[in-house]
């Protein structure tokens, strides 16, 4: 599938777990965002039971990097907690936020976000977390991509399916559910805290992923249904797969696929019918316009130069875009 996607602003720095809602994954999303004590942590005041304490599978200072993507936000403590729980199973390991701004049970972006940010991190153990299906019938994986030996925590709603897609497949998932690594008792509404987290700790200091829960076969994960780009005589059907904080639009093309298609660098192009340039960036053109451009993670995207495409074009997630070169 053509095209990586963008999110809204990528961070780095710690996070958390929970919700999510994926414009094309599968099941219905009730939301899980955490609000307040679990009634499952019980009334007698105990602190959680970690199963293993500090995990002792390697040595020290020899711990894989684990990168942290939710939409938690930074206003409650679940990134925080998220952060402290693995500081006690992994002290060594390095934690990275890569964001935690994504909008609320957005799963499609977060997974696009994840998807284009990991080739710029140290091969390691990625954990994201949007579940707007914590605490239902979703599953909690864990899963090793077939290229790099990357390791993705998260729920089991197609987040991770964009990332271990670009990584050349999946060579090995289970099922962390109930995983050994997890703490006790089990929120109902806060899986990031008692399960993603100490299980991509755990993972991170070498545990086995094996160990971690049930195998799975790799053909029974839900993967996002996205939209694909077609390009035939010279006219580019792309879609809007998702926005940036300034209106910019990223489409499902990569730029390496304009190769010989009839689209100049500098020159004209029409994009649903409103004139724009095929543009190298935004000062290209005077404000206002519209430019057709290669973005950062090398994909195609639509921006107006001070302004935004989005509201110019009035498109809205998955909207059919005709770009053609007159």
């Amino acid at each position: 599938m053509p095209g990586i996607a963008p999110g809204p602003g990528s961070v780095c720095s710690p996070s958390g777990s929970a919700s999510a809602t994926p414009s094309g994954a599968s099941s219905g999303w009730p939301s899980g965002i955490p609000v307040g004590m679990s009634s499952s942590s019980g009334s007698s005041g105990m602190p959680p039971r970690y199963p293993h304490g500090r995990a002792a599978n390697v040595a020290d200072g020899m711990a894989r990097p684990i990168t942290f993507l939710s939409d938690y936000g930074l206003e409650d403590d679940f990134v925080g907690v998220c952060h402290a729980v693995i500081a006690r199973i992994a002290p060594d390991a390095r934690v990275i936020d890569l964001n935690h701004g994504l909008g609320r049970h957005d799963v499609r972006t977060a997974g696009l976000v994840l998807r284009r940010a990991l080739p710029y991190c140290a091969p390691g153990v990625h954990l994201a977390v949007v579940d707007p299906g914590v605490g239902a019938e979703r599953r909690a994986i864990a899963l090793r991509t077939t290229e790099e030996d990357r390791i993705l925590v998260g729920p089991d709603n197609g987040l991770l399916s964009l990332a271990a897609q670009r990584f050349g497949g999946i060579a090995e998932v289970v099922d962390v559910g109930r995983s050994r690594h997890r703490l006790e008792p089990v929120s109902a509404t806060f899986h990031g805290r008692d399960i993603f987290a100490p299980v991509a700790a755990h993972l991170a200091a070498g545990a086995p992923l094996g160990d971690a829960g049930d195998p799975m076969d790799p053909d029974e994960i839900v993967r996002l249904d996205m939209p694909l780009a077609i390009l035939e005589d010279a006219v580019l059907w792309a879609h809007a797969v998702a926005f940036d904080r300034f209106g910019n639009i990223m489409l499902d093309v990569e730029h390496a696929e304009l190769a010989d298609s009839g689209f100049r660098l500098g020159h004209a192009v029409v994009v649903n019918g409103r004139q724009g340039v095929y543009a190298t960036t935004f000062s290209d053109v005077p404000p206002g316009e519209l430019i057709l451009y290669e973005d950062a993670y090398r994909t195609l995207s639509l921006a107006v130069n001070r302004g935004s495409a989005r509201e110019l074009l009035g498109v809205e997630t998955d909207d059919d875009l005709r770009i053609s070169a007159p």
